[in-house]
């Protein structure tokens, strides 16, 4: 059954597997003792230490290993604002930040201090001078991923980092999915990532902090992890994170020109073969094994249940998915469809015919899916126009109000309008952007009983 979710979670890779099981023989004990077996954990330790600082770019001693990713933007924030408390309490971040940043944010923000989002474009990139425009005074800390969880694009990091040095900003880089494929560029000041994104074991995140920014740990002290991580560290799975994080480096030159093949052959495909698609995210600068679209009239959760049906392994940040019935931050930011959204992302070692087979299956799961909620084929034009229409799409989820924009739009001459009744918070996402592949105009939104009135008018 092919997995295409890498993005959520790799595959354990092979030499995370033998280093795994060598250290739990070899690492069980505490590294923090003198007898021979601590000294023995110790060099361990150290080793993975030396090899995951190679790997991101910094010295050991300015890397330590956390309990998950998530942890280490956690801490990574929490500190460097507390480190920093003197300058002021205003935390600079892109809108497409993952849960953990804007999860960070939100309580901090509850705890007294403030936040900026930075608005993105439709590829989901920062614009550099925007960035640098939300940095004030006050600001203690600005964070920026290095490449989006959802849809792949990459973030121009060297150029925000150089424009946060100029405002004696620190910047914080969540390099959780990009850290497989290299180093990141630019002068970061702290750094952040995940093992299981690459190939290691769950649980091991690393946070990185540069000699000379100012950090003050929060919560508890703790004599490990040079005091910003408590706990007993989990040597044998640190272990198998640096070994793997080392072997997917060496992997990733060849991977990524194959892996980049294989996505654009999906990005051409789809847009070709599946009607009223959206690929979204930036063309050029991405992930190379990663790529997202959006279906007009299909439920995203449906959609994913048949792909795995077919033995497809997918993911979506669709709003219709089962976790939440609030779409996508990330796509709402970027101003592109929410509703069917399917997002591949290929692991090592994918192959090319797994691939061919998920082209060849998927149009005819989501014409199956659309064929299910009654989306229209054609809209055949009205012999007698009405000069306006109202549809009443209220208590219905997405996509049921987009489909019924797109059934009645042809009974209204060019130039009147549509009015949707909806209170499903995708619509207000899913109809501009529906407006937009389709060349009608979106007019607005408008209060209405219940919910919100969104106007459209017919262009062609």
């Amino acid at each position: 059954m092919p997995y295409f979710d890498a993005a959520s979670a790799a595959p354990l890779h092979p030499v995370a597997r033998q280093a795994l099981l060598a250290a739990l023989d070899e690492g069980w004990a505490d590294p923090a003792r003198l007898y021979r077996e601590g000294r023995r954990a110790r060099l361990l330790l150290d080793a993975a230490r030396e090899a995951a600082a190679d790997a991101v770019g910094c010295r050991p001693d300015e890397l330590v290993f956390t309990s998950s990713g998530a942890t280490a933007v956690h801490a990574g924030i929490a500190g460097a604002l507390s480190g920093r408390r003197r300058v002021g309490r205003h935390l600079a971040l892109s809108a497409v930040e993952h849960s953990s940043v804007l999860h960070t944010a939100a309580a901090h923000e509850a705890a007294g201090g403030s936040f900026t989002e930075v608005p993105v474009g439709r590829s989901g990139a920062v614009d550099p001078a925007a960035y640098a425009g939300a940095l004030r005074p006050d600001t203690a800390l600005a964070c920026l991923q290095s490449a989006n969880h959802e849809v792949g694009t990459e973030q121009p990091v060297a150029e925000v980092a150089a424009l946060c040095a100029e405002a004696g900003v620190p910047l914080l880089v969540d390099a959780a999915q990009s850290l497989g494929w290299g180093p990141v560029a630019g002068g970061w000041s702290l750094l952040t990532g995940s093992a299981h994104k690459w190939g290691g074991p769950a649980g091991v995140g690393l946070l990185a902090v540069r000699k000379g920014v100012r950090f003050a740990p929060q919560g508890p002290a703790g004599e490990r992890e040079s005091g910003r991580a408590p706990g007993f560290e989990n040597l044998p799975a640190i272990v198998a994170a640096a070994a793997s994080l080392r072997a997917v480096r060496d992997e990733a030159a060849g991977e990524a020109v194959r892996l980049r093949a294989l996505v654009d052959r999906i990005r051409s495909v789809v847009a070709e073969r599946v009607g009223d698609v959206e690929v979204v995210g930036d063309p050029e600068r991405r992930l190379p094994h990663l790529v997202t679209f959006s279906c007009l009239y299909v439920d995203g959760e449906t959609l994913l249940h048949e792909l795995d049906r077919h033995g497809f392994s997918v993911s979506s940040g669709s709003s219709c998915t089962s976790s939440t019935l609030e779409p996508s931050h990330v796509l709402k930011a970027m101003g592109v469809l929410s509703e069917g959204n399917v997002r591949v992302s290929l692991p090592v070692g994918t192959a090319e015919a797994d691939v061919d087979r998920f082209l060849e299956v998927l149009p005819g799961v989501v014409a199956e899916v659309r064929e299910r909620l009654g989306a229209p084929v054609a809209v055949p034009p009205s012999p007698s126009p009405a000069a306006s229409l109202v549809v009443d799409a209220l208590g219905r989820r997405c996509p049921i109000p987009v489909i019924e924009l797109a059934k009645v739009i042809g009974e209204v001459p060019v130039g009147a309008t549509v009015t949707v009744l909806a209170d499903d918070e995708a619509a207000r996402l899913d109809i501009p952007a529906w407006c937009e592949m389709r060349e009608q105009e979106y007019v607005g939104e408008e209060p209405a009983d219940r919910g919100s009135a969104y106007v459209v008018r017919r262009l062609s």
